[in-house]
């Protein structure tokens, strides 16, 4: 692991927070981690304080150990685990690409953290603290070296309350199965970013749920089965006809709380045979 000696961060274009100079910089490896990482203060994540984390460099964050699986599966799963993923895929950083983190108390970022939340929920009144951000910088899929995705997470809290922000770059295409969302122990809480599992998977850089093209907002410090949805509706895209809420997994398409897709065409299809029956 090696440590950047300088204290600035570079700035970034687009939705990515600063990320380089100052950050840590996670080893070369395939399949690989960072190690523990101690958080200057508890991560509440749906109830639970964690208190650290590791940066899995297959595109996801776990708490109580290490998880180096590069095969996502869908969310929900109803495991055992805590998880947080902003683009889990098969990545392989040994030849290019880097993957680094790194946390922020003061400055500039807690100040853009702040901002963005207000916006983005503007009924809380919060004032952030404590921001972690993790980057993948074109870092390429197993085996395809010539590719580049770039893409973060960010963990923000302050007092009780707890955010993610997912913030996408470039997104080259691939075949491989990608999961985006989160997921919680048991399910209870969980969330598929739309173009999870399917073979668009470039408009990561372009969908959002707060009108930020490329950016993902999630309250994650609810102790119940709802949290507080972001301020803005998301952003409509050929693939996602209503808007999105905790209860829209996957391409499933929702429409009201807790309304799926499937459910609605299931309805609309029975009304379609009742009138046929009705005009015979």
């Amino acid at each position: 692991v090696n440590t950047s000696t300088t204290d600035d961060p570079s700035t970034t274009p687009g939705p990515l927070y600063p990320f380089g100079a100052g950050d840590t910089v996670s080893s070369r490896s395939d399949d690989g981690s960072s190690p523990p990482i101690t958080l200057e203060q508890p991560f509440v994540y749906f109830g639970k304080p964690y208190q650290q984390i590791h940066v899995n460099h297959n595109g996801h964050l776990t708490f109580n150990a290490a998880f180096t699986s590069y095969t996502p599966y869908r969310f929900p799963a109803f495991s055992s685990r805590d998880l947080i993923a902003p683009f889990w895929t098969d990545l392989d950083n040994r030849r290019n690409g880097t993957i680094s983190y790194r946390q922020y108390s003061s400055g500039s970022v807690l100040q853009q953290a702040t901002q963005d939340i207000n916006q983005y929920f503007p009924n809380l009144g919060f004032s952030v603290n404590w921001v972690f951000v993790a980057t993948w910088d074109k870092v390429p899929y197993y085996n395809t070296f010539g590719t580049e995705i770039t893409f973060q997470v960010v963990l923000i809290a302050g007092g009780q309350s707890s955010f993610i922000l997912m913030n996408y770059g470039e997104i080259a295409p691939t075949t491989q199965n990608i999961q985006a969302g989160y997921d919680t122990v048991n399910s209870i809480h969980y969330f598929s970013i739309p173009g999870s599992f399917q073979s668009n998977d470039t408009t990561f850089s372009y969908t959002s749920n707060v009108n930020v093209a490329g950016r993902w907002a999630f309250q994650t410090n609810a102790t119940t089965s709802t949290t507080d949805g972001p301020s803005t509706t998301p952003a409509s895209t050929s693939d996602e006809p209503f808007a999105i809420d905790d209860f829209c997994i996957d391409s499933i398409f929702c429409k009201g709380q807790g309304l799926t897709g499937s459910v609605y065409m299931l309805s609309t299809l029975l009304i379609l045979v009742f009138l046929t029956i009705l005009n015979n």
